[in-house]
C-alpha cells in the first residue's frame, strides 16, 4: 500500500499520544483519518489540533472492547470518509501490578482492550477490505513487551505477545488479497498510557487496590523522557508504504533482541532429527518462505 493520498484511515487509541502522531502522520500525505477513542476530552483536544491544519478528519467516541460499537464506527466512518482501507488497533490501556496479586476484572479488562479491541477491529474492518478488492493494509500496535518481560506489567505483556501473535499468522492469512499487516512494537514513548486507570470500566471495577498516586507521579516523570509519539508516527508511515511486518522505532533494544534471540537459539539442542518429521518442517519452511515473498509484493 503505498499509494496513501486520498484513502481513509482508522485509528484507535488515536487522540493522545502514538494514535494521535498517526493521525497526523496520515493526514499530513493527503489521507482522510477518522480517529477513534474512549475519551471525550482528548477527542475535543485532538480535533482542535487536526483541524487547525485543515486535515478532512472525523473523531468517534468508541470503547474498542465493545463489538457493536466498532460496527457502528465502522459504518459512520465509512459513511462520512468513504471506504476504510487503512486501520490501525492501536487503543491500549496498562495496569502496573504483579499478576499473582490481578483479579479476574484485571485480566477481563487489560485484555478485553488491548487484546480483544484488535480482535473487534480486525474482524470488523477486513471482511470489508477484502470484499472490496482493492487492497489496504492493518498496522496492530504491540509493543516492545512483546518480545522482552519483566515483573511489574504481566497482563499487559500477555496481551501484548497474543498481538504479535495475531498479526504475524493474519499477515500470511491477507497477503493473497493484497492487503499488508504490520505490528507495531515501540519502547517508551511520551504518552498518558499510565492514566488508564481513568477509563477503566466500573462493571470491572474489582481491582487490584488503590491506585497509587506516588508511583503515578513516578510514572508521569518517566513517560516525558519516552520517544516523541509523532517520530514513531514516522516510522508507521515508512513501515506501511514499505509493507514492514515488525516496526520497530525505539534502536536501544537492538542489543537486547540479540542477547534474546541468542538464548533461544542456545536453548534448542543440537541432534539428528527424524526424516519424516524433517521433511515436513521443510515443507512448512518453504511454503512459509513463499507466502512471506507474497506479503511482501
Amino acid at each position: 500500500m503505498i499509494d496513501l493520498e486520498g484513502k481513509t484511515a482508522f485509528v484507535t487509541g488515536g487522540a493522545s499520544g502514538i494514535g494521535l502522531g498517526m493521525a497526523k502522520s496520515f493526514a499530513s500525505v493527503g489521507m482522510k483519518v477518522a480517529i477513534a477513542d474512549i475519551r471525550q476530552d482528548h477527542l475535543d483536544e485532538a480535533m482542535a489540533v487536526l483541524q487547525a491544519s485543515n486535515y478532512d478528519v472525523m473523531a468517534v467516541q468508541l470503547d474498542v472492547a465493545d463489538r457493536a460499537a466498532m460496527a457502528a464506527a465502522a459504518d459512520a466512518v465509512e459513511a462520512r470518509l468513504g471506504p476504510v482501507q487503512l486501520v490501525c488497533n492501536n487503543a491500549g490501556v496498562n495496569l502496573f501490578a504483579p499478576m499473582d496479586e490481578c483479579t479476574y476484572d484485571d485480566w477481563d479488562w487489560v485484555m478485553g482492550v488491548n487484546l480483544g479491541g484488535v480482535i473487534n477491529g480486525v474482524q470488523t474492518f477486513v471482511p470489508r477490505i477484502k470484499a472490496r478488492g482493492q487492497g489496504g493494509h492493518v498496522v496492530n500496535t504491540a509493543s516492545m513487551a512483546s518480545f522482552i518481560t519483566g515483573p511489574g506489567a504481566g497482563i499487559y505483556t500477555t496481551s501484548k505477545f497474543a498481538v504479535r501473535g495475531l498479526s504475524e499468522s493474519l499477515r500470511w492469512s491477507l497477503a493473497p488479497y493484497g492487503i499488508g499487516v504490520s505490528v507495531l512494537c515501540p519502547g517508551l514513548v511520551r504518552s498518558t498510557i499510565y492514566e488508564s486507570d481513568k477509563v477503566r470500566p466500573a462493571h470491572l471495577s474489582d481491582a487490584t487496590g488503590a491506585v497509587d498516586q506516588a508511583f503515578m507521579a513516578q510514572l508521569a516523570s518517566i513517560h516525558q523522557v519516552g520517544m516523541d509519539p509523532d517520530d514513531v508516527a514516522t516510522r508507521v508511515l515508512e513501515g506501511v508504504r514499505r509493507n514492514d511486518l515488525h516496526i520497530f522505532p525505539h534502536p536501544e533494544f537492538k542489543d537486547e533482541l540479540r542477547e534474546l534471540f541468542d538464548g533461544i537459539l542456545a536453548a534448542v539442542p543440537d541432534g539428528q532429527v527424524d526424516p519424516a518429521r524433517l521433511a515436513f518442517e521443510e515443507g512448512r519452511r518453504r511454503r512459509q518462505a513463499e507466502a512471506a515473498r507474497s506479503a511482501q509484493n
